[in-house]
């Protein structure tokens, strides 16, 4: 991969946040395009290259769970918790978001949704800068995740400026896929949007119970189609339906995502991209059991296969 966006000195990515640049930052789930929290021009670009609506709040990344009450205002017990007990990992908290905290970061909402992600790269660069990053998947909006560099410079290398902008390669994603989002703002705290955290996992660890998604979109995933390749996705829930399915299809390929649990969650986008570079028709997709991480590849896998808005 050649290219003089992409690199792997971390040195280099504070310099571009500080200078007003945005940053591909690698994460454990998947590559997020990174801007100073604060810097309001900066956070507007990320909007721009994306082509992502503004009224969609980003997430916020810090450093360590000490940083919660900077970007928090009064955030529950529950927060807390898991905000010590889950931090650095692959879950998102909603929570009251404290005075600095931009409105375009939450589309003027008064939540902001934070994460402290654990990967080595990406902790390096928040500790050196002490500020948070906001950062939405580095693709375009409603596309396919990225979970390597590549994935990135293939999505917006056009949209990015080698002169300030930068693609900080730290090798693939070790989840692929988003994190889990818990709303902590409500009782009983609420499960926006399926990770490699769930749902069991999270009332375990608060002592309490936890609630389906209800109430406005107010989350990155919420919308019902999203991470959607170019070519058709149809889901079944064996093998013998997906080659029944494609015995009457054209152009169509068979992927089975019904085995380990974590490997496919690590297969999950690269293997859509793939498809799509092929040119397939359709995809038949086998669903993983609907337990554990098998809940977040189901969702991703639905919102693919959704009908697409108009553009």
């Amino acid at each position: 991969m050649q290219s003089d966006l992409v690199g792997v000195d971390v040195d280099r990515a504070v310099s571009s946040i500080r200078s007003g640049g945005v940053v591909a930052i690698p994460t454990e789930t998947v590559y997020g395009l990174a801007a100073d929290v604060t810097n309001t021009e900066a956070v507007e670009r990320i909007f721009d290259i994306k082509g992502r609506p503004h009224g969609h709040p980003l997430i916020v990344h810090v450093a360590s769970p000490a940083d919660l009450d900077r970007w928090s205002d009064r955030p529950s017990d529950a927060a807390r918790l898991l905000a010590r007990l889950a931090w650095p990992g692959p879950l998102t908290l909603i929570v009251p978001k404290s005075s600095e905290v931009p409105a375009i970061v939450t589309g003027d909402r008064p939540s902001v949704g934070l994460r402290c992600p654990a990967h080595r790269l990406a902790t390096e660069l928040l500790q050196q800068l002490d500020v948070g990053l906001v950062a939405p998947s580095a693709n375009r909006f409603g596309a396919v995740s990225p979970t390597t560099a590549a994935h990135v410079l293939a999505d917006l290398g056009d949209r990015l400026d080698p002169e300030r902008d930068m693609i900080l390669d730290g090798g693939p994603c070790a989840v692929g896929v988003e994190s889990t989002i818990v709303d902590t703002t409500t009782d009983p705290v609420q499960m926006l949007r399926a990770g490699a955290i769930s749902a069991r996992e999270i009332s375990t660890l608060i002592g309490a119970s936890v609630a389906g998604a209800s109430g406005p979109a107010r989350a990155s995933g919420m919308l019902a189609s999203h991470y959607a390749p170019r070519c058709q996705v149809r889901l079944v829930e064996s093998l013998d339906d997906a080659f029944a399915l494609r015995a009457g299809t054209s152009r169509s390929e068979v992927l089975d995502l019904s085995g380990d649990l974590a490997e496919s969650a690590r297969r999950l986008y690269g293997e859509l991209r793939a498809a799509d570079e092929r040119e397939v028709g359709t995809l038949i997709v086998v669903l993983p059991r609907p337990e554990g991480l098998g809940h977040a590849i189901r969702d991703r896998l639905t919102k693919a296969a959704a009908p697409r808005p108009r553009s």
